[in-house]
């Protein structure tokens, strides 16, 4: 799924973050050839990257190719590569730099919440739930490399389930992975995005919580937008609406893929397809606009405003005396505002899931001096081929990306350390270094009660 949508990941990462100046500056056709040439090189590489073996092997020889060109093209290509992968190891405050959309305002942006009267901020964890009662489909959309906007549905998941919604979607699954339900948990081979800790934690969650999962995404080679989208929504009616009339569905997709109305690169979303062959009630909820920039320049305007004036502890959504929800643009119904996160050791504070996880302190000391050493904590009730429940990457000195400032965490102590998230409950911790050998393994138990590190 990730190597055919490259191109247009890349349009609408253009479009969206003012980058497109650049074919101003030069022909429609010179910068559609550089596009091209970028992609052709980003799959040869990730060719080679798959045949490493070990997610931090695959990282390193990603971070040597990146470095090997400077091209803007490419950069802007395959630096989401990175970033997923960043996001991939744990490295959250990376991955946003690495790539990142900028949000700047538009001619059809709505006025903003704090202007027009009669609109208030409200917890989007418990107004989100309330909103959804009225609607047989909630959509939550995500920006792939930024887990934040993942966060929040982990959360509300238990909430919509005593809602009465029943099944939950989830893109980047594959249909292939026939044993996801019994098994209880996601392996390397039940997506992509999936491969990060958060995303995983999301789908086992819902199956944990009782939710029917579905895989719904195309399964057709083909380049064509509008075709994919269809077909996604044909997957989803036929596993789930088609099956069960009284299906309540919550579903998770990348950016433009929820809205319900207007244009997606030249044909219709998967939820305007959706809508046709359902003719239900959606609720479409925008996570990938109002979150924190690595640059605040890059924040929308009534982003800034609204953190100025409100400075929000967590996700906030604005609701007008008559129950309406406030959303930027009628695509959406709402708009998700993502406050910014303090650094603990590193990593995001958001990382608790709303105090469903702990900080753990780890260190260094079990990776003998090898480095980089990647901390992987598996839950002790899944198996080995599990996707971790968090990931720590740890080394002496930033895996630097020359004037990119794509480092990874670092400690300025002689042994670095940091912070795993982890539910309350029993983990097998492997300590991982080059070659994906592993030179430390250990039980842990997370207690109960909040510890402090």
């Amino acid at each position: 799924m990730a190597a055919r949508c490259l191109v247009c990941l890349m349009a609408a990462a253009l479009s969206l973050s003012g980058t497109a100046t650049v074919c101003r500056a030069q022909s429609a056709e010179r910068w559609a050839a550089q596009q091209q040439a970028a992609a052709s090189k980003t799959d040869k590489i990730m060719a080679d990257v798959n045949a490493h073996k070990g997610l931090l092997d695959q990282y390193l020889a990603m971070r040597n190719a990146y470095a090997s060109d400077n091209s803007q093209a490419f950069r802007l290509l395959f630096g989401q590569y990175i970033s997923w992968y960043q996001s991939f190891l744990g490295a959250y405050p990376e991955a946003m730099d690495s790539f990142s959309i900028a949000q700047h305002a538009q001619p059809d942006d709505s006025p903003s919440p704090l202007a027009e009267d009669g609109y208030a901020a409200h917890p989007a964890i418990d107004t989100l739930p309330d909103l959804a009662k009225n609607y047989r489909v909630v959509l939550f959309n995500e920006a792939h490399n930024i887990a934040l906007t993942r966060s929040l549905t982990v959360r509300l998941l238990s909430r919509l389930h005593d809602e009465g919604f029943n099944y939950f979607a989830a893109e980047t699954l594959v249909q292939t992975d026939t044993t996801l339900t019994s098994r209880g948990y996601p392996t390397d081979n039940s997506g992509f995005y999936t491969e990060e800790p958060i995303y995983a934690e999301m789908v086992r969650t819902a199956l944990k919580l009782g939710y029917k999962v579905i895989a719904y995404e195309a399964t057709t080679d083909t380049d064509n937008s509008d075709t994919r989208e269809s077909e996604q929504a044909e997957n989803l009616y036929k596993q789930v609406f088609a099956r069960d009339p009284h299906a309540r569905l919550v579903i998770n997709a990348g950016y433009e893929h929820i809205t319900k109305s207007g244009s997606y690169l030249g044909g219709a979303s998967m939820a305007q397809h959706l809508h046709k062959l359902i003719a239900l009630p959606m609720l479409s909820i925008d996570q990938t606009t109002m979150y924190p920039h690595p640059s605040s320049s890059d924040d929308h305007p009534y982003y800034t405003a609204v953190m100025q004036k409100l400075q929000p502890q967590d996700a906030i959504v604005f609701v007008n005396a008559t129950g309406k929800p406030w959303s930027l643009r009628s695509t959406y119904d709402v708009n998700v505002f993502f406050p910014p996160s303090s650094l603990i050791r590193g990593r995001p504070a958001w990382l608790t899931l709303g105090d469903l996880r702990r900080p753990y302190a780890m260190s260094a000391e079990d990776c003998h001096a090898h480095y980089p050493c990647l901390i992987e904590a598996r839950y002790g009730s899944e198996g080995d081929d599990a996707i971790p429940a968090d990931r720590l990457l740890l080394d002496l000195q930033p895996l630097g990306m020359d004037e990119s400032h794509m480092a990874l965490y670092s400690s300025t102590q002689d042994v670095p350390s940091g912070n795993l998230y982890l539910r309350p409950g029993t983990y097998r911790l492997k300590f991982i270094t080059k070659g994906d050998k592993v030179v430390h393994q250990e039980d842990i138990v997370v207690p109960d009660t909040q510890t402090h590190h």
